[in-house]
């Protein structure tokens, strides 16, 4: 990876990741014009806005300490819970970007080098949030103090939240399929808003969402990813029935208690974003995407 950005040109590409995350017709989300009962696009926006300077001083302070700063910041502007996930996978993108050497490399190095303190932090930007689904665990739950590393408190979350995964693979769902998938997408010709929405539903297929199962079920998680394969085998984005399909599939994933937003789905989208614009470049030209590293 080449020299890292200033911390000014990070905190744009985090906002801009974010902001192309919310403004892309991603099924069963908030985007323009599409707003839950509780939250609407201005929501993320200004949320994006809030986190993006604090996200870029994730070089400066602990981890845990910069996902907390973020999000206290979002606060000031919403108090929906819009980007709890996208700041929890961000931040540590953020740090090992002002790392030397490979990125991943480093994003593992950042992850495993954790402390109680961090866990601390960000059981602390949880609780301040207080997403839905949480429920409660035997081990390190999110209303007691941690006493182990975030890494650790990561470790035992695995197997029932995505982003807990992602921090114990080195982002595997991330850089193994979201970043080939928005880069294809790219390349082929998709704007931003078409390949991420096409990027989401290629996540979505291949990963339950976990926000769903902790709201409804693993069967109702997996019968959602099998509806996002029907929609992507009807051509997705690309075709009049793919385009149909996916309206279809927006509108049976929504209803007034949001229980079947995928929501983690969503953030994993954002972090592929991320990625492809800080390895990639930003760029209005569909043909240009280069395969940097």
């Amino acid at each position: 990876m080449k020299a890292p950005p200033p911390p000014t040109d990070l905190a744009s590409l985090a906002t801009l990741a974010c902001i192309l995350e919310a403004s892309a017709p991603k099924p069963g989300n908030v985007s323009p014009g599409r707003p839950f009962l509780d939250m609407s696009y201005s929501d993320f926006v200004s949320s994006a806005i809030a986190a993006g300077p604090e996200l870029a001083r994730a070089g400066e302070r602990p981890l845990g300490a910069t996902i907390l700063a973020a999000i206290l910041a979002t606060r000031r502007w919403t108090s929906a819970n819009t980007n709890l996930g996208l700041v929890l996978l961000l931040a540590p993108l953020v740090m090992a970007v002002r790392r030397a050497g490979n990125l991943r490399e480093a994003l593992g190095a950042v992850l495993r080098e954790t402390t109680v303190e961090d866990a601390r932090d960000v059981y602390a930007a949880i609780r301040e949030v207080g997403p839905g689904g949480m429920g409660s665990v035997r081990g390190q739950d999110i209303a007691a103090e941690p006493t182990v590393s975030l890494y650790q408190a990561m470790q035992l979350a695995a197997d029932r939240d995505s982003i807990a995964r992602e921090y114990v693979t080195d982002f595997v769902t991330t850089f193994e399929y979201g970043v080939p998938l928005l880069r294809s997408a790219r390349g082929e010709g998709l704007a931003w808003d078409a390949a991420t929405v096409e990027t989401f539903l290629g996540l979505l297929s291949r990963v339950p969402d976990t926000l769903i199962a902790r709201k409804l079920g693993t069967a109702a998680a997996e019968l959602t990813s099998r509806q996002a394969a029907v929609v992507l085998g009807a051509g997705g984005v690309r075709t009049p029935e793919g385009r149909s399909a996916l309206a279809a599939f927006d509108a049976d994933l929504r209803d007034p208690q949001n229980s079947r937003n995928p929501g983690t789905t969503a953030d994993l989208t954002a972090a592929a974003l991320f990625v492809v614009l800080l390895l990639d470049g930003w760029s209005t030209d569909r043909s240009r995407t280069s395969r940097a590293q």
